[in-house]
């Protein structure tokens, strides 16, 4: 029936709701590997957990496909399954992984509304993992989206790039590892978003298969509706074919590197588009063709028997043979135009790699911890300033992800917190933390003030923030005084909950939280590829 669980989310230590959708029919059907569907739902900004917890024990599902257990995530409220909200579809669906018997080749992702864009996003991210991608009238991207050029402020340049976290169009091409089924109605504005997406998969030589419910609105037309249940079933029973023998993967970002059995572990350059188109020729032959990727991981489909121990891989044109340890990956290395099999993808020195290429907010993509001040500051703005924003950072965790932040003081560090992102408050001489790693950091703060390259602004007015790797734990991140960083947009449209922030910035104290972007933002920029400071990766 309708059931209601939890799980202990691995970012903050909240419990955090789903519901189920359990036929009765499975409840004889223990030992064999069940289909399940995931909805995600549409917004309501008053979708408290006991709102949520309530619904899911007295609706049923939009969608109740026969032998199959529905997944409702609360998504950490309503975001459109971003940041927090698509670690938590991933978390929930871990967790009924641990508690029931899902067969991983059967799984579906539908939505409608705020959840179709996340069925968008989730889907294109995520596509290998999904049998079927069944998204209704959700947006796609910010700028069309919001025709925000039209608005002031401006977006920044940065802001600009941020978008590919999220914009589904520019990785449309990653929708050919699954099958996807649209539905709009034909009279509801959002329907221009699927109709963005047909364009964008026909760049990639796709037709999007777009069901339309005839003068309907902002819901599911009953026949389209079935039309949409029928292609979904079909979809399904076929699979998603985790050792499909061609793959493709388009992405902006290490965040989002996998598909199937290709994995990309390293860039050229970050927010410029990444793609790798990798088929299987034969048990132990592979052609890939990349584009801006400088360390590749194959996942090998077969163990050589048969007496060979040898894969041969030709790679933009270059033919290489590789024997690598039994049940390892197939790795490789770029240097220049050459590519090179290795052992090992692990870095002698700083690297973007995957869960450490920023942007600030993705520190908050696992388990972080906050580490207030504990002393004097350097000055009584700063100061003030720091309570005031550690402050609006736990209150707005709380209000936009429904979680509470993990404070702890230096000397309260367990070595579990030491193992997590630390988020730390203060200035060098109120925070020992920020002390301890001041010296390694490529932005320098002192009392006399803060300096990047050849600019520096006097620290009575303006503060540095960034995300860098922890010089202490250079698996995980540190932070320096900021939350995440949309959370003056939490009460407009999900579309605009995005990356406000690149790598670094400093920010000018007198400005509001609420006016900072992008006028209280003096400077501004992205790491490169080895953690440095770049000529063009700062502009004011």
């Amino acid at each position: 029936g309708l059931v209601v669980r939890g799980y202990k989310s691995s970012l903050d230590d909240s419990v955090i709701p789903y519901g189920l959708d359990i036929p009765s029919e499975l409840s004889q059907q223990i030992h064999k590997k069940k289909r399940l569907d995931i909805w995600l739902h549409g917004r309501n900004n008053t979708l408290s957990e006991i709102r949520f917890l309530t619904e899911r024990l007295q609706k049923a599902s939009q969608f109740r496909p026969k032998n199959t257990i529905v997944l409702h995530p609360y998504g950490r409220f309503c975001n459109a399954y971003k940041f927090a909200g698509e670690e938590d579809v991933i978390e929930s669906l871990h967790h009924v992984k641990s508690q029931y018997l899902i067969d991983n080749e059967r799984i579906a992702l539908r939505g409608f509304s705020m959840g179709g864009a996340g069925a968008w996003h989730l889907g294109a991210h995520y596509a290998g993992r999904w049998a079927a991608v069944a998204p209704g009238a959700g947006f796609v991207d910010t700028a069309i989206y919001q025709n925000i050029f039209s608005k002031d402020p401006k977006p920044t340049w940065w802001e600009q790039k941020l978008w590919k976290l999220y914009d589904v169009p520019p990785i449309a091409s990653n929708f050919l590892n699954t099958t996807t089924i649209a539905y709009s109605g034909e009279i509801d504005k959002q329907k221009k978003a699927a109709d963005l997406m047909a364009l964008a998969f026909k760049r990639e030589g796709i037709k999007l298969t777009h069901i339309i419910g005839p003068k309907t609105g902002h819901k599911y037309e009953p026949q389209a509706k079935e039309k949409i249940s029928r292609q979904v079933d079909e979809a399904v029973s076929k699979g998603s074919n985790a050792y499909a023998n061609k793959v493709k993967l388009t992405t902006y970002t290490l965040r989002h590197n996998q598909m199937k059995w290709v994995s990309i572990h390293g860039l050229a350059q970050h927010w410029n588009e990444a793609r790798v188109e990798a088929e299987r020729i034969e048990d132990y032959q592979f052609r890939v063709k990349t584009k801006n990727v400088t360390r590749l991981m194959l996942g090998k489909l077969k163990v050589p028997n048969r007496g060979t121990t040898k894969y041969t891989i030709t790679i933009d044109g270059q033919q290489l043979t590789t024997t690598p340890d039994r049940h390892a990956p197939l790795m490789f290395l770029r240097s220049e135009k050459r590519w090179e099999a290795v052992k090992s993808l692990s870095q002698n020195s700083l690297a973007k790699t995957p869960g450490l290429q920023g942007p600030i907010d993705d520190a908050f993509l696992s388990r972080f911890v906050f580490v207030p001040p504990s002393n004097a500051p350097i000055n009584k703005t700063v100061g003030e300033w720091v309570e005031r924003e550690l402050n609006d950072a736990i209150s707005q965790w709380h209000r936009q992800f429904r979680g509470n932040v993990i404070i702890k003081g230096p000397s309260e560090l367990s070595p579990l917190d030491r193992a997590s992102n630390l988020i730390l408050w203060g200035d060098p001489k109120s925070n020992p933390m920020i002390a301890k790693v001041a010296g390694q950091l490529p932005i320098k703060w002192t009392e006399q003030g803060i300096r990047i390259k050849d600019k520096s602004w006097p620290t009575d007015r303006f503060v540095p923030v960034l995300i860098y790797p922890n010089p202490m734990n250079p698996k995980r991140y540190i932070v320096i005084n900021s939350g995440f960083t949309f959370s003056e947009f939490g009460h407009m449209s999900n579309s605009m909950q995005n990356a406000k922030l690149p790598d670094y910035a400093v920010l000018d104290m007198r400005v509001p939280i609420t006016d900072r972007i992008p006028k209280g933002v003096a400077h501004a920029g992205f790491f490169g590829e080895n953690w440095q400071l770049t000529e063009s990766e700062g502009n004011d």
